[in-house]
C-alpha cells in the first residue's frame, strides 16, 4: 500500500428540509387547522478516528464528502426524516487544518475520537408552527437551513513508541526488517526508503511500534531533502532509536548534524529519550574502531545509552530490543502519570 501523508478534501453538510403548509380536511371537520409539519435536519460530517489505518491514500481516489439533505415535512404533521451522518474514517495521528493549513481543527490521537467537521443544516418550520390565537390559518412555512460546507487539509504524523532516525544508508530499512514484519526496499545505496515505514517488533513477551523514518540530510528542518515531511514524524515518537553506521569514517559528525537537524525543527525533538545505536560492527575492519567511536560519543553526549549490533547477523539486536522494550514501557508509565495529573488540575 503506498503511503500518503497529506491530503486535501471538500465537505459539506446537508441542507434541512422545507416546511409544510397544509391544512387537516376531514369530513365533518370544515375547519380542522393547519398541520404542516416540519422538514428534517440535514446530515452532518463527521470524521472518527480508526485503527489499523496509516495513510491517508483513500483520501487520492475520493476528495468531496457531501451528506444528504433532510426529508422536507408533510401533511397530519408528519415531519420530514432527518438525514444520516456522513462519517470519514482517518488513521489515528491524523491533523486536521482549515484551508489556510495552518489553522488546526482537530488533533485524533486516539481511537475513537470524533469531531463534527461541518453541521447539517436545521429543518424548516411548517405552518402548524405559526399557528396563534391571532392567526388561526396561518400560510407560513420556511425553508430549511442550508448545510455548511468547507476545505479542509488533513495531515498524518505517525504514531509510534519509537522512531528511527539516521543519515541516508545507515542501514534503517535493514534494521527494521530483522526486527519486524515489516517489508521495506533495502539496497546499496542512499535514499532507499523515501516514505516511513511502520512495524511491530516483539520483545519480553509484549511489543511496540518502531517507525522508520527516511534518511536525514544537512537542512533537513529547512526542508531539504524533504525533511519536514520527515521530521513531523518523529515529533509523535515517544523515544529516538539514532542508527549510525560504525563503518564510515564521519560517523561522529554525521550524528551531531542528525542532532542538529532535530533540535531546529523541535525544541521538543531535543528532549526526549535518544538512544544510540552503532550499526554495521560485522564488516568494520579497523581495530578498535568501534570502541573509539564509543568513547567519543559517550564523552559528548553526555554518557548516553549505546548500542553495538549488526543488523544483518543481528548480533546485539536481542539485547538492544529488550532494553528498548523496558524504556517504551516506562515511557507509557508516565504518560499515564501525567495524563492522570492533568485531570486533577482541571478538576
Amino acid at each position: 500500500m503506498q503511503f500518503i501523508d497529506e491530503a486535501k478534501i471538500f465537505v459539506k453538510s446537508g441542507d434541512g428540509g422545507a416546511g409544510c403548509v397544509s391544512f387537516r380536511r376531514e369530513a365533518h371537520v370544515p375547519n380542522g387547522g393547519p398541520d404542516g409539519g416540519n422538514g428534517g435536519r440535514g446530515g452532518s460530517v463527521i470524521m472518527e478516528s480508526v485503527a489499523g489505518l496509516n495513510t491517508l491514500i483513500d483520501f487520492r481516489y475520493q476528495q468531496h464528502f457531501k451528506a444528504s439533505k433532510g426529508g422536507h415535512g408533510k401533511g397530519a404533521n408528519r415531519h420530514g426524516s432527518a438525514s444520516d451522518d456522513t462519517i470519514i474514517k482517518v488513521p489515528v495521528g491524523t491533523q486536521v487544518f482549515l484551508k489556510d493549513k495552518e489553522t488546526l481543527l482537530v488533533d485524533f490521537t486516539e481511537v475513537g475520537q470524533r469531531i463534527v467537521v461541518v453541521k447539517g443544516g436545521d429543518g424548516g418550520l411548517g405552518n402548524t408552527h405559526f399557528k396563534s390565537s391571532v392567526n388561526q390559518a396561518p400560510r407560513k412555512s420556511t425553508q430549511g437551513w442550508p448545510g455548511d460546507s468547507s476545505e479542509l487539509w488533513l495531515k498524518l504524523k505517525l504514531l509510534s513508541d519509537i522512531g528511527l532516525v539516521g543519515m541516508p544508508n545507515a542501514g534503517k530499512s535493514t534494521f527494521l526488517a530483522s526486527v519486524t514484519r515489516a517489508k521495506p526496499k533495502i539496497a546499496d545505496y542512499p535514499f532507499t526508503t523515501l516514505k516511513p515505514k511502520l512495524g511491530v517488533v516483539c520483545a519480553n513477551e509484549g511489543e511496540f511500534v518502531l517507525a522508520d523514518i527516511p534518511g536525514l540530510i544537512e537542512g533537513a528542518h529547512l526542508g531539504h531533502g524533504l525533511g519536514h515531511r520527515f521530521l513531523k514524524h518523529v515529533e509523535r515518537c515517544g523515544i529516538i532509536l539514532h542508527l549510525i553506521d560504525a563503518d564510515n569514517n564521519e560517523a561522529l559528525d554525521n550524528y551531531f548534524t542528525i542532532r542538529s537537524e532535530l533540535e531546529k525543527y523541535s525544541s521538543k525533538l531535543a528532549l526526549k529519550k535518544e538512544v544510540i545505536v552503532l550499526n554495521k560492527c560485522d564488516i568494520v575492519q579497523e581495530e578498535n574502531k568501534i570502541e573509539k567511536l564509543k568513547k567519543q560519543l559517550s564523552k559528548k553526549t553526555g554518557n548516553k545509552d549505546i548500542f553495538v549490533i549488526s543488523a544483518v547477523s543481528k548480533e546485539g539486536v536481542p539485547d538492544l530490543l529488550s532494553y528498548l522494550k523496558n524504556k517504551v514501557d516506562e515511557f507509557h508509565v508516565l504518560e499515564e502519570q501525567e495524563d492522570e495529573s492533568f485531570i486533577r488540575a482541571a478538576q
